[in-house]
């Protein structure tokens, strides 16, 4: 279908040009026959890279352009920042955007103003907590990787915020874009869609595996692969960049992602055009150059110089998006990553190298083969259009496995189906009493009418779902977060704040029974960072490793009178999580104490971007904490977990809060304007902008800019 058979205005087709769109891809003409441009609701199950974008794209412009708004929805705030990148091309035709990923305490009602939203899946549930005004204005959801509906993680609410969207009644089209999936006309039945499914790529697919110096393709061909002493996964990689390709591995574990990228680099080096190795420095120097300097940010730096990278949860945000830039900009050769960047931005290779096909498994507690679905998301990112002719995907197995069979397993088995993770005990904790506290009451008839819409009853029956709710519901009226008045279930005062703060309700009860013995501990600041570490709401969770077993057991026993939960315990699995609680607390005490990074990863093995989600959750749980004090009645507890609430946010000692108050004075900054004898903001007042510009990081620009503020 050519783009001006569309039913759409001309500007907009000639935007469609500009871009580089004359022709549609076959699942985005199934998806305008199906009738997506006239309001149906689709699911769209298509491989990776296969436009389903560009179908929301052209959906969400009509319907703005008809008066009604539209809510794009991500599971991951990275994948909402690039979807409000493209989204926000559309400001040209006079459509406001805007994006939402955090702040789950704000009502959302500001965001009112905007014609398309860009948010989380989190952010959107917390927003239908709060019962905005703007909702039924909506006349378009977009729910990206629905199939992530079946993760352990973020299924549960996606699962809900779409069983909501239907449930409510709301005069609203809802387009759900799925990678392919075996049970997707489940998934369609469910969210009451016509199915549109394509198995179609831009750019064709070769899967192959490697079998001791060759790559075999199926169904019968073979490549040659130059053997060296980096091992396979690097060999494979490198035959495709010296072709011309850039080559993406998917590694198992970080450390061997870490590794992997640290032996490409060493031939990388020698394939860098000029253009590329200046461009190499360019993005070296920028890491160098962005947050403190750590052994992993060096060692970043210098393997990207070299036209390699690694990319992984550990690294500072601002690194993982530098190494992201660049790889686009073709300068980076070879990247090394762990499983995690499959679903999420979009990062296309020539040739996709699968270094590992097992990982570990939270569930079982040991390494379990990877799913198909997984192999066909990192699949996905084989072959770059407008770049490749094809994409290639290499699994390289262990010596043990035979690779034909490797092979003909992942080639030709289907997709696992998409079952529902809602039925575990947080997820039904926290979304019934969620269903609750956004009513006046509600009858077990209107509980039990929202969940029968949920792929949960569709796959269980209704007498099993009963079960799951009669569970959530013992629970909740057990720890008095409802009360059964006259037959409708009501939220109390304590659960309708835990549910517009968006916590666990385990975390709200562990809050309100020991938030009282916080006053009696040796070391308040301790006592309450043990209490943010121990709700089930805290991550990263640090498993403490032998090394930092001891240190960890030596923490606890100085520190045992000013923890505020049992710590006593038979149980050995316990008692390790107790000593996980340890190493977390370490690691806040540390940053709070202005430990460098570097220190911190060298003594409590934590990596920057560990550490930075650990400070962003426990300064949210301390937020919450104080809110919930302040409901408990306990107004002498606020200001305390609030000061330190200050202290995680900056990673500063107390005698640098006020200092930090001001805009452009982080932990760095302010530990040289205290040591260079500017203590407080009076004396910030009183001196000139000379003597201030002249304190180590601070010079003219920041000075003059704290005398603004002073």
């Amino acid at each position: 279908m050519k783009v001006e058979e569309l039913p759409l205005p001309a500007d907009f087709i000639a935007y469609l040009r500009e871009t580089g769109v004359e022709e549609l891809y076959p699942p985005q003409e199934a998806a305008v026959k199906a009738g997506v441009l006239d309001g149906k609701s689709l699911v769209i199950s298509s491989p990776t890279a296969s436009g389903k974008t560009l179908i929301a794209m052209m959906a969400a412009y009509k319907k703005v352009k008809a008066g009604r708004k539209v809510v794009y929805l991500t599971p991951l705030r990275a994948l909402a920042s690039e979807k409000y990148l493209e989204f926000k091309q559309l400001e040209r035709f006079g459509i406001r955007c805007a994006i939402g990923t955090g702040d789950f305490d704000a009502s959302g009602e500001v965001l009112g103003k905007f014609d398309l939203l860009v948010l989380t899946n989190e952010k959107f549930d917390s927003i239908l907590r709060h019962g905005l005004s703007w909702l039924p204005a909506v006349g378009l959801y977009v729910a990206d990787e629905v199939h992530l509906a079946g993760s352990g993680d973020r299924g549960p609410t996606l699962e809900m915020i779409l069983t909501k969207v239907i449930h409510l009644g709301l005069d609203a089209q809802l387009i759900s874009l799925s990678a392919t999936i075996s049970n997707a006309a489940q998934l369609a039945a469910w969210l009451k869609s016509d199915l549109v499914s394509v198995d179609w790529r831009p750019v064709p697919l070769k899967e192959g595996v490697y079998d001791y110096g060759r790559v075999i393709f199926y169904p019968n061909e073979e490549l040659p692969i130059v053997r060296s002493a980096y091992g396979p996964p690097v060999d494979v990689a490198i035959d495709s960049i010296k072709s011309g390709g850039q080559a993406l591995i998917f590694a198992g574990t970080r450390r061997r992602a870490v590794s992997l990228a640290t032996k490409g680099s060493e031939v990388t080096t020698r394939l860098l055009g000029e253009r590329e190795r200046e461009l190499c420095r360019e993005a070296a120097s920028k890491i160098r150059d962005n947050g403190e300097e750590t052994g992993l940010s060096k060692l970043l730096a210098e393997n990207v110089e070299r036209g390699a990278a690694f990319h992984h949860a550990g690294l500072s945000y601002e690194h993982r998006r530098i190494v992201e830039d660049y790889y686009r900009l073709r300068a980076i050769k070879l990247l090394s990553s762990t499983p995690t960047l499959a679903a999420g931005v979009n990062l296309p290779a020539r040739r996709v190298v699968i270094a590992d096909l097992s990982r570990y498994d939270v569930q079982s507690g040991m390494n379990a083969m990877i799913s198909i679905l997984d192999y066909r998301q990192m699949a996905g990112r084989a072959g770059r259009p407008q770049y490749d002719e094809k994409g290639e995907t290499v699994l390289v197995p262990p010596s043990t496995y035979r690779p034909e069979e490797i092979l003909a397993h992942f080639v030709n088995a289907p997709p696992e189906p998409i079952e529902s993770m809602l039925g575990g005990e947080k997820g039904m904790r926290v979304h019934v009493l969620a269903a609750v506290a956004g009513s006046f009451g509600a009858s077990r008839l209107d509980i039990d009418a929202l969940f029968s819409k949920t792929l949960l009853a569709a796959q269980l029956g209704k007498e099993r779902l009963g079960k799951h709710i009669d569970s959530a519901l013992g629970f909740l009226l057990a720890e008095q977060l409802m009360v059964q008045k006259g037959g409708l279930f009501q939220a109390t005062g304590m659960g309708k704040r835990i549910s517009t703060l968006y916590i666990d309700p385990l975390t709200g009860v562990l809050f309100k029974k020991n938030l009282g013995m916080v006053g009696s501990a040796e070391d308040e600041t301790i006592a309450l960072l043990y209490l943010a570490a121990r709700s089930p709401d805290f991550e990263p969770k640090f498993p403490v490793k032998e090394k930092q077993s001891d240190a960890a057991y030596e923490f606890l026993e100085t520190h045992r009178a000013s923890l505020v939960s049992k710590v006593d315990s038979g149980s050995f699995l316990e008692y390790d999580e107790i000593l996980a609680d340890m190493r977390t607390v370490m690691v806040l005490n540390s940053w709070i104490e202005e430990q460098r990074e570097d220190a911190i990863l060298d003594k409590l093995g934590v990596e920057p971007g560990d550490l930075h989600r650990a400070v962003e959750s426990a300064e949210w749980l301390l937020y919450c904490m104080a809110e919930l004090a302040r409901l408990f009645g306990r107004p002498e507890m606020i200001r305390g977990i609030e000061f330190l609430r200050k202290r995680v946010r900056s990673g500063i000692k107390a005698e640098l809060v006020p200092l930090t108050t001001l805009d452009g004075v982080g932990r760095v900054r302010a530990r040289s304007l205290y040591n260079a004898g500017f203590k407080t903001l009076r004396s910030l007042k009183e001196a000139s902008v000379e003597s201030l510009a002249r304190v180590d990081k601070i010079g003219p620009f920041v000075a003059n800019k704290i005398k603004d503020q002073t």
